[in-house]
């Protein structure tokens, strides 16, 4: 929505307000540093606000507005806020952000930059970029095309799989019980 603004010393001035002219970038909370995100982000040279949760990373940044931690409400605020979330491949992170019709463009934690301790952010990329739900980004150097991307991404709609996950679950633990009696 835009707002027009009348003054003597500028006629029309247009300013943004609530134009989703905002990326934000979540690392979570966890104990993992995850610089080399950040260090992307820093490189990209856009027209927008940049907020950044960074958790247990430690970054300086003239581009992005740093926060380590942030409260649940204002988490939830950027989240609704960003046209584009950047985040790392953590799964509450990138249902939350389905939930919410965003589109993400996601990266994995990877072990042997001791960003985490095995390598499944790789498979939760893989799954949610195969099914059409997120924009992965694996190689940090693209980071400005997948951008250009997001331009046109349009995220499918979450359906989550925990019912599906329940019945077999039960079946199995059914299966299990009657086969040792």
């Amino acid at each position: 929505m835009d707002l027009l603004i009348i003054s003597p010393s500028n006629i029309m001035k247009t300013i943004i307000i609530g134009g989703n002219k905002l990326i934000f970038v979540t690392l979570g909370t966890q104990d993992k540093h995850f610089p080399r995100l950040l260090e992307a982000v820093e490189q990209l040279n856009l027209n927008e606000k940049i907020i950044a949760q960074t958790g247990s990373t430690d970054f300086k940044s003239k581009k992005m507005e740093i926060h380590k931690f942030l409260s649940q409400d204002e988490f939830n605020k950027y989240m609704k806020e960003a046209r584009i979330i950047i985040t790392h491949a953590g799964v509450g992170t990138i249902i939350y952000g389905l939930n919410l019709g965003k589109t993400m463009i996601v990266a994995p934690r990877l072990k042997k930059y001791g960003e985490h301790v095995n390598d499944h952010q790789l498979q939760i990329l893989e799954t949610f970029s195969k099914d059409g739900y997120i924009i992965p980004l694996e190689d940090f150097s693209k980071l400005e095309e997948k951008l250009e991307e997001a331009k046109n991404f349009k995220p499918k709609k979450f359906v989550s799989n925990n019912a599906n996950f329940v019945k077999h679950l039960d079946d199995e633990i059914a299966r299990l019980t009657t086969k040792n009696k």
